[in-house]
């Protein structure tokens, strides 16, 4: 790399005008909220604003329907933005010359309090959403889904959001290409001191006062939401605090107004006007409002929790007409309470039906055990580090979740948690590697194949391999939708050189597999090789412990569940059972299929899959929770068409579309074909076309 010695003369064409793009926000509402509190304004006149009491109720309420339904959801979030939301909305619609997104680039990074924002749009009657629009949040059948995403609700989204930070940039491509345009428009941008940790928010916080101190930037605010509380507890007590970070937004060029109270609406009102003046009138130098606010607030429960009630603490409607109640102080609107009791109601019904079936029904049959995958790898690093192997875990927030937590807390000095940031992690977890350490660090699958790529690369180029438990694979994550579900994960990091991705479908073999890992990396390590990675990605819902009674998992290796000669269907990961199910289906129908379990993804068993196809006659059918471009099905037929082996192949996967939100991944499954029965039709194909 050297200087730029291009040359080139100045060519003359028209002028830069951006293509004409209809905006398909929806418009201004055009009535005030229903539910609603004033305040003033900085000339002292009565504004009203929605009152943030509706939108904590709301969202409790329609976190209730979710939960019922299946699905995560969140409380805390929304609830500490109450009051943020319900100024920045009232300053938004309250627009009179031009509709509001001519006048803001609104952008919300932190995609837990979407519902929030949802809830708070209802009581306006923005985009013509109803209270009882509310009650499908997250289901497959609402655009109201668990981030914000602009695929699905255009009208309501501007910029997608869920993972933390990834908005916040598109917001400054946003003001600086206004900038460029010559629009006169503001971007607000909210974001959650949890996302301030992530890096391309600190490339954010530099770069936009940086560019707009050469007046290339349009006004910007940035808002920020300072709780000290992240998904898996507080950031200054398990990571580090960010008050540094937030103290030196000063330096960084930020116009910096400090409100102590985020919940005084008066005040946060008047800040967020303040901060719109100001940017408007120097636009050289952005505002950020840094604002203290208490996740979970109106509950005293959540407020209290160490996680602040991040998700929804409640797992049906027994105890919601006391929250109502609660948030409002014991004067709910009667809309709301009358709500709540039919909430209560329905679980009062359910209970005494649960009650009655026991009452007249013999003892149930002893229950198939179950368990998440991730119990597996958590087991074997547990099992490594007592054989005196020195395994250490880095994590970014969600242990709880991928299940390392477990060796986290059978080894309390064994872990580091560097805060929400996963690229970090990944390279944190590299210098152990160089240090003769066993590193294993942890995320979801989305952020692990996205945000840890890079890194990933870099740690096998500087021969520092690390372990990888990648969660929540595919439609897995279901209710958190497209920004959280891992579509790509296989194609992303397969072809990374010295990598192996592995996907084991159920705890056994997770345990197996993740301890085999752990055994070749220190020996290669400690042979003075290169060594490599190894990549687990894991769904998040229980499976079998095992597919067969004392079934054996050997490193490299598929495994045949089942024999046959007519067709094969190979699975790997969450869908593996699928592939089994189908053979079922198909042995109904007198069709003999060949069940295999193929968790090695880029290091294709050609002996075992090879002798399986040819047995087949060639005929194959392959399932996973995957794109179908560069997914397992594509790196099998690849490895069988390079050695020779001819085949027919189905893959089913998803084709090439986004998720969504929805209760459970089955209904996602279902939407996209995923299926045993839709396996099943997929081999009578490959039959009736031979």
């Amino acid at each position: 790399m050297g200087v730029d010695t291009t040359v080139a003369q100045a060519v003359q064409a028209p002028p830069l005008t951006p293509l004409n793009l209809r905006s398909r926000l929806a418009p201004t509402p055009t009535r005030p909220p229903r539910y609603s509190v004033p305040v003033k304004n900085l000339t002292g006149e009565a504004v009203v604003l929605g009152d943030p009491r509706a939108t904590r109720a709301l969202v409790a309420l329609m976190d209730v329907h979710a939960v019922n339904g299946g699905a995560a959801c969140h409380w805390g979030g929304p609830a500490g933005f109450a009051e943020i939301m319900a100024a920045i909305h009232g300053i938004l619609f309250g627009v009179k010359d031009r509709s509001w997104h001519e006048a803001f680039n609104f952008v919300n990074d932190a995609g837990h309090t979407e519902n929030g924002i949802y809830a708070l749009r209802a009581n306006y009657g923005f985009d013509d959403l109803t209270f009882e629009d509310l009650k499908g949040f997250r289901s497959i059948k609402s655009k109201l889904t668990g981030h914000g995403e602009s695929h699905l609700n255009p009208e309501g989204v501007l910029v997608s959001n869920g993972p933390l930070s990834s908005a916040l940039a598109q917001a400054q491509g946003l003001a600086i290409a206004d900038r460029v345009a010559q629009r006169d428009r503001v971007t607000i941008c909210t974001v959650s001191d949890g996302a301030a940790m992530e890096g391309e928010a600190k490339e954010a916080f530099a770069a936009i006062p940086g560019l707009a101190a050469k007046d290339r930037v349009n006004p910007f605010v940035l808002v920020i939401s300072d709780n000290d509380t992240k998904l898996s507890g507080r950031i200054s007590k398990d990571a580090f605090s960010m008050q540094r970070t937030f103290q030196a937004m000063g330096t960084l060029g930020w116009n910096v107004i400090s409100v102590q109270n985020g919940h005084d609406l008066q005040v946060v009102y008047l800040c967020v006007e303040k901060a719109i003046q100001q940017a408007k009138d120097d636009p050289k130098h952005p505002v950020c409002l840094w604002v203290k606010t208490i996740k979970g607030y109106g509950i005293k429960a959540t407020e209290e929790n160490p996680a602040g009630g991040h998700g929804f603490p409640l797992a049906n409607g027994e105890k919601i007409v006391d929250w109502i109640n609660e948030i409002y102080g014991g004067q709910p609107p009667e809309e709301f309470l009358n709500w709540a009791a039919v909430l209560r109601a329905d679980w009062e019904r359910k209970e005494a039906e649960k009650k009655a079936q026991a009452a007249t029904k013999r003892a149930p049959a002893p229950a198939v055990k179950k368990d998440k995958v991730q119990s597996g790898l958590a087991k074997a690093a547990v099992k490594a580090a007592t054989e005196g192997l020195p395994v250490y875990s880095i994590s970014a927030d969600v242990q709880g979740s991928t299940g390392i937590s477990f060796f986290q807390k059978s080894f309390p000095d064994r872990y580091l948690e560097v805060g929400i940031a996963e690229a970090n992690m990944v390279s944190t977890g590299a210098g152990f590697a160089k240090c003769g350490f066993i590193p294993i660090v942890d995320t979801f699958g989305q952020f692990g194949g996205t945000k840890g790529n890079l890194p990933l690369t870099m740690a096998v180029l500087s021969q520092a391999p690390v372990i990888a438990l990648f969660s929540h694979v595919g439609f897995q994550d279901a209710a958190d939708g497209a920004s959280h579900q891992a579509t790509t994960y296989f194609a992303a990091t397969g072809a990374i050189p010295h990598t192996v991705v592995i996907a084991p479908s159920c705890a056994d073999e997770a345990e197996v597999l993740m301890y085999q890992a752990i055994k070749l990396y220190a020996a290669d390590r400690v042979a003075g090789k290169d060594g490599e990675s190894y990549l687990f990605f894991v769904g998040r819902e229980n499976y079998l412990l095992f597919w067969v009674e004392g079934g054996k998992y050997e490193w490299g290796r598929a495994q045949v569940i089942q024999d046959g000669s007519d067709v094969a269907l190979i699975g790997c990961g969450p869908l593996f059972g699928k592939a089994r199910e189908a053979a079922t289906i198909l042995r109904k129908k007198g069709v003999k299929a060949l069940v295999l379990n193929n968790p090695f993804i880029n290091r294709v068993d050609l002996e075992t899959i090879g002798t399986a196809v040819r047995a087949c006659a060639g005929r194959v059918v392959t399932i996973e929770d995957h794109q179908v471009i560069g997914g397992m099905g594509a790196q099998v037929s690849h490895a069988l068409s390079r050695v020779g082996i001819a085949h027919r192949i189905k893959s089913l996967g998803i084709q090439g579309e986004f998720g969504q939100s929805a209760y459970v991944a089955e209904h996602l499954y279902e939407k996209h074909g995923l299926t045993a029965a839709k396996m099943a039709e997929a081999a009578e194909a490959l039959l009736r076309s031979s």
